[in-house]
């Protein structure tokens, strides 16, 4: 039988339309290459489409998100989370069953390192059960630049992550600019008190002594060591007493991590040594404002210079 050859032309035509739509449709479902992320844990985390129901375990999780205008897509927070926008929302923790995360039915858990260091099996069970867990939480300024944007990619949000770190360093620099009209060396000099029972002080390098020292202050204890690569770092009484006569103010954060009050730290034994002490310059700040890595750091450097130039 003759077959015009123009046959043969369209057969061919016909098949390149149905590979095409073919590959169009494995496409969609394979995407070339899956965004990839690695935590601060080291666990890389391979995903194609962005997260749009997530478990919050960490306030300032739940802050960042918000801020990133994901409050839609947090379907879950802790008891630690007061803002109002997720006041009434499904409340989780680290204590809660396997079950109770997976009955929620999330795409993304956001934990921070200290969940996995104390909740090992629970954080085993979620991820067998098929559930993205994140671990995030950084201790430095340059790290929370980098963790804000890892949310942004995480939730679509890169853009808006982006634009918040912009606003943050302009305000910095506004901040910065106020601080440097004070010299170095007539600056006061500030004990940071982390955890008053245990005689903690902040990392040189934590986002705490960041505020601290954008704030005009200069930090006493800068031959502090970090504990577990956090913020917090071990100091004692007998170092805290080294520099009684050069310690001008005693800041101290206040908040679910440090429950103190002026009166502890004035009765404290052999703290009447302290300079700060005897002078009545106790402060104490929101741990909210200086320990959590996010935009409220600028209002945390606002109120602890308030406190260091209060003439001012």
């Amino acid at each position: 039988m003759n077959i015009p050859f123009y046959f043969f032309g369209l057969r061919k035509k016909q098949c390149c339309c149905l590979l095409l739509a073919v590959f169009i449709v494995i496409s969609r479902w394979h995407p070339a290459s899956a965004a990839i992320l690695v935590d601060q844990e080291g666990t890389s985390i391979s995903y194609e489409v962005p997260f749009k129901r997530i478990i919050s375990l960490y306030p300032a999780h739940t802050e960042n998100l918000l801020a990133l205008g994901l409050n839609q897509e947090l379907i879950g927070v802790t008891a630690g989370d007061d803002d109002p926008a997720v006041l009434g929302r499904p409340l989780f923790s680290a204590n809660d069953t396997p079950e109770k995360f997976i009955a929620a039915k999330p795409d993304l858990i956001l934990i921070r390192p200290m969940i996995s260091r104390s909740h090992p099996q629970l954080v085993k069970q979620l991820q067998e059960a098929g559930i993205v867990l994140v671990s995030l939480q950084p201790t430095t300024i340059e790290e929370m630049f980098s963790y804000w944007q890892s949310l942004g990619e995480l939730t679509g949000r890169a853009n808006e992550a982006a634009a918040m770190i912009r606003t943050f360093r302009s305000e910095l620099t506004a901040l910065q600019e106020i601080r440097d009209m004070v010299p170095v060396n007539n600056r006061p000099r500030v004990y940071f008190e982390s955890i008053h029972a245990k005689m903690k002080t902040f990392a040189p390098s934590s986002i705490a002594v960041f505020v601290l020292e954008n704030g005009g202050g200069v930090n006493v204890a800068a031959d502090a060591t970090a504990r577990h690569s956090t913020n917090i770092a071990a100091y004692g009484k007998e170092r805290i007493l080294s520099h009684a006569a050069e310690i001008d103010i005693y800041l101290a954060q206040q908040g679910q991590m440090n429950q103190v009050t002026k009166e502890m730290i004035t009765e404290e034994p052999g703290f009447k040594a302290i300079k700060a002490v005897r002078e009545g310059r106790i402060c104490l700040v929101n741990e909210e404002l200086v320990s959590r890595p996010t935009m409220h750091l600028l209002e945390g450097i606002r109120q602890v210079r308030k406190m260091f130039y209060p003439e001012n």
